[in-house]
C-alpha cells in the first residue's frame, strides 16, 4: 500500500485503496507522504480521528523518521471558543438552566489557560451542550475583522498555522463545508498542497451530500432569535421591540417544525421524509411563509440599528439569508437536486442536495495537478471498488485491494441461523434478543448487538433485559441513548459481563481489541431504506441508465455496511470471536453468497450447537473477572 501511495505522489495521480483491518493503512499512507517532503492535506471522518492523527500517529512517525515536519490541526468553527461570543453569553439573560450556568463558568475558567481554544480540551463537556452554540461562532454570526477580539481569535490562529504547516489534518465535513461555503480555510489551503489524502473514505460521499446541499434548519432560526434578543437587549435596549421580534422568529421556526413533523409523535432520532409528503400541504406552506415574514421583519428592525454595532450587521445578514432560503424552499427544486426533510425531536431541516459528490470532486481535481489518495477498510465488494469510485467520480483512478493479514479462518466464526424469523415478521426483534441472550450467557457478556433501526434497538434492548431478569443472570444491558456514546463504551469496557445494543453509530469507529468483545450479532442485512428520498432518487437514476438498482445499489450498500459492522469483531491478530447475522436471507437468497464473500474469510458454523461450542471455547480461554 505504501508503494501504491508513493507512486500516486510521484505521478500526481489518483489512488483508491481498500485495506483490510490490520494492514496499518494509516502508516502506509503517512510514511511515503512524510518521506516525499510534499505538502499534504489529510482528511478523516471525525474530529476524534483527527485528534488521533495529530496527537499520536503523525508525531510518532515524525520522531521515528527524524523529520522536521510542521503539522497543524484544523477543525470547523464550532470546535473553537469564540471570545466575543463568550463575552456576550456572560452578559446574556437567556441561559436555559442552572446546568448551562455551570458549564459556562467552566468554559470561562478554561478560556484563560487554553492556547488552541479547541473545545475538545475541556473534559466532561457534552457535545450536545446548549452552551456550545453560545460560545462558538458560525459563518453567519462571525464578525471577521470587525470583531473586537479578532487579534486573539482562535479560528484565525488555527487557519494561520494551517497555512504555514507541511501537513494539515482536517475532517470530511470541513472539507466539503469549505467547498460549498469557502469558509473554513481549506479553500485557500487546497491549491497549495501537493497531496490530498482521505482516510475513512467510505464516509466521504454522505459527508459531501450533506454539505454540498442547501439547508434551512429550524434550530438555526431559533438560535438566530436568541442572538437577536441577546444583542438587542445588551446593545440597543428600547430602540426596537426585541422580545416581540425574537419571539416571532422563534414561534415561526417552531411552527415550521410542527408542520414538518405532521402527525409524527414520539420521535427517536432523525426521520427522513419525502418532500412531497409535506411540501404541498397548506400548513407547511403557511409555516414556511411565516419564517420568511418573521425574518424579513427582524431584518428591517436590525437595519435601523446597524450603525451602532457590527453584531447587528451580521444579524441582518442572517435574517436575509433565512428569508431567502424560506423563499427558495417555497419554489420547485433545481434540476439534478433531490429534496427531503429531516425531522428530529427538537428540529426540522429542509434539505436540497446533489445525489453524490462526483461533480464536486471532479471539479476540485481538475483545478491543479496533485496526488489524490482515498483509503478505507470498506470501499466496495469488487476489484474496481465500484461502490465508492462511481459515487465519487473516480472510475478512472487506479484501485488497490489489500486483504487483512489476520487469520480469520482460525480465529473467527460466522453463524447465519436457518429457520430464523424473517426481518419483516413481527417476532424477529424478539428472536434476535433471545438468541443474543443465549450467546451472551455462554460467553459471560462481552457481546454487541448491532441493529439497523432505532425501533429494533429499543425492542431488542427491552427483551434482553427481560430474558436476563427471568433467568437471574448477572448480565448488564447497555442501550444506545441511555448516556453519551463515549460513556456507554466506558461502561462496556469496565463491566465485561455486558451486552451493548447499538444502532448506526456503533457499526463503525468502535475499536475494542482483545477479549472484551468476542461476539457480534447483526439483527438483519443492512439494506438502504427503500423509502428514503435520497435512495429513491438514486434508484431512479440507475433505472434511467438501464441498470439493476437492486444488484448495483442495494446489495452493494448492504455489503459495505455489513463489512463495517463485522469489522467490530476482530481488531488484532490475536482476537477471536463469533459473528452472527440474524437474517436467513444471508443463507437462502442468491445474493447471500455475494454478501458472505464481502465479509472477511471466517469459518462457517452449521448450527447453533456449533456456535455455542465455539463461544464456550472462547469463554474457557478468558481470564476470570
Amino acid at each position: 500500500m505504501a508503494l501504491g501511495v508513493a507512486q500516486a505522489i510521484d505521478t500526481r495521480t489518483a489512488l483508491v485503496a481498500e485495506a483490510g483491518t490490520g494492514v496499518g493503512k494509516t502508516f502506509a499512507y503517512l510514511v511515503p507522504t512524510l518521506l516525499s517532503g510534499a505538502r499534504a492535506l489529510v482528511s478523516t471522518a471525525t474530529k476524534s480521528l483527527q485528534d488521533q492523527l495529530f496527537l499520536r500517529d503523525i508525531p510518532r512517525l515524525r520522531e521515528a523518521l527524524q523529520l522536521p515536519v510542521a503539522v497543524a490541526l484544523l477543525k470547523g468553527r464550532s470546535s473553537y471558543l469564540c471570545l466575543h461570543r463568550l463575552n456576550q453569553a456572560r452578559q446574556a439573560e437567556t441561559l436555559p438552566d442552572r446546568w448551562a450556568v455551570r458549564t459556562l463558568a467552566k468554559v470561562e475558567q478554561w478560556s484563560h489557560v487554553t492556547v488552541s481554544g479547541d473545545l475538545a480540551e475541556l473534559d466532561g463537556l457534552d457535545e450536545r451542550s446548549s452552551v456550545i452554540p453560545l460560545v462558538t461562532s458560525t459563518r453567519e454570526n462571525c464578525l471577521g475583522q470587525e470583531c473586537p477580539q479578532f487579534r486573539q481569535c482562535h479560528v484565525v490562529k488555527a487557519r494561520r498555522e494551517a497555512m504555514l504547516a507541511d501537513i494539515v489534518v482536517v475532517n470530511h465535513h470541513l472539507f466539503f463545508a469549505d467547498m460549498s461555503l469557502r469558509d473554513s480555510g481549506v479553500a485557500e489551503l487546497l491549491p497549495s498542497v501537493e497531496v490530498a489524502l482521505f482516510d475513512e473514505a467510505h464516509q466521504l460521499t454522505e459527508a459531501g451530500v450533506q454539505f454540498l446541499g442547501t439547508t434551512l434548519g429550524t434550530g438555526q432560526v431559533i438560535d438566530f432569535a436568541r442572538d437577536v434578543l441577546g444583542a438587542g437587549l445588551q446593545q440597543a435596549r428600547g430602540l426596537q421591540p426585541w422580545q416581540e421580534i425574537a419571539g416571532a422568529c422563534d414561534r415561526a421556526a417552531r411552527d415550521l417544525r410542527i408542520a414538518a413533523a405532521g402527525r409524527l409523535r414520539d420521535l427517536r432520532g432523525t426521520l427522513k421524509l419525502r418532500w412531497n409528503e409535506r411540501g404541498a400541504q397548506a400548513d407547511f406552506i403557511e409555516a414556511l411563509a411565516g419564517v420568511r415574514q418573521a425574518c424579513d421583519a427582524a431584518g428591517a428592525a436590525l437595519k435601523v440599528v446597524a450603525d451602532s454595532s457590527p453584531d447587528f450587521v451580521k444579524l441582518g445578514e442572517r435574517a436575509q439569508q433565512f428569508a431567502t432560503l424560506a423563499e427558495r424552499f417555497a419554489a420547485p427544486a433545481e434540476d439534478g437536486q433531490v429534496r427531503w426533510i429531516d425531522v428530529s425531536p427538537h428540529q426540522a431541516r429542509l434539505i436540497e442536495s446533489p445525489l453524490d459528490i462526483r461533480d464536486a470532486l471532479r471539479e476540485q481535481m481538475a483545478l491543479a495537478p496533485k496526488a489524490w489518495v482515498f483509503t478505507s477498510a470498506t470501499l466496495g465488494d469488487d476489484d474496481r471498488l465500484s461502490w465508492f469510485t462511481e459515487s465519487a467520480g473516480l472510475t478512472e483512478a487506479r484501485t488497490l485491494r489489500l486483504g487483512s493479514p489476520f487469520d480469520y479462518a482460525t480465529h473467527a466464526r460466522l453463524y447465519v441461523p436457518r429457520g430464523f424469523p424473517k426481518p419483516n415478521e413481527p417476532g424477529h426483534p424478539e428472536a434476535v434478543a433471545v438468541l443474543a441472550s443465549r450467546c451472551a450467557r455462554a460467553l459471560g457478556g462481552r457481546t454487541f448487538v448491532l441493529t439497523t433501526t432505532l425501533r429494533a434497538l429499543q425492542t431488542i434492548g427491552e427483551r434482553l433485559k427481560a430474558e436476563f431478569d427471568a433467568n437471574g443472570d448477572s448480565l448488564q444491558v447497555l442501550v444506545q441513548g441511555q448516556v453519551p456514546k463515549r460513556q456507554l463504551m466506558q461502561q462496556f469496557l469496565a463491566q465485561p459481563r455486558s451486552v451493548l445494543v447499538g444502532s448506526q453509530s456503533f457499526w463503525e469507529g468502535i475499536d475494542v481489541p482483545g477479549d472484551a468483545l468476542q461476539c457480534v450479532l447483526i439483527d438483519k442485512l443492512p439494506f438502504p431504506p427503500p423509502n428514503d428520498p435520497l435512495v429513491e432518487a438514486r434508484v431512479k437514476r440507475l433505472e434511467g441508465e438501464g441498470r439493476n438498482p437492486f444488484a448495483d445499489y442495494f446489495v452493494a450498500e448492504a455489503a459495505v455496511s455489513l463489512k463495517q459492522g463485522a469489522g467490530r469483531l476482530i481488531r488484532s491478530e490475536t482476537d477471536r470471536g463469533l459473528l452472527v447475522v440474524c437474517d436467513p436471507r444471508m443463507a437462502g437468497m442468491n445474493y447471500g453468497k455475494r454478501l458472505r464473500e464481502a465479509l472477511p474469510p471466517m469459518s462457517l458454523v452449521a448450527n447453533e450447537a456449533e456456535a455455542m461450542d465455539w463461544l464456550a471455547t472462547l469463554a474457557s480461554a478468558v481470564r476470570p473477572y
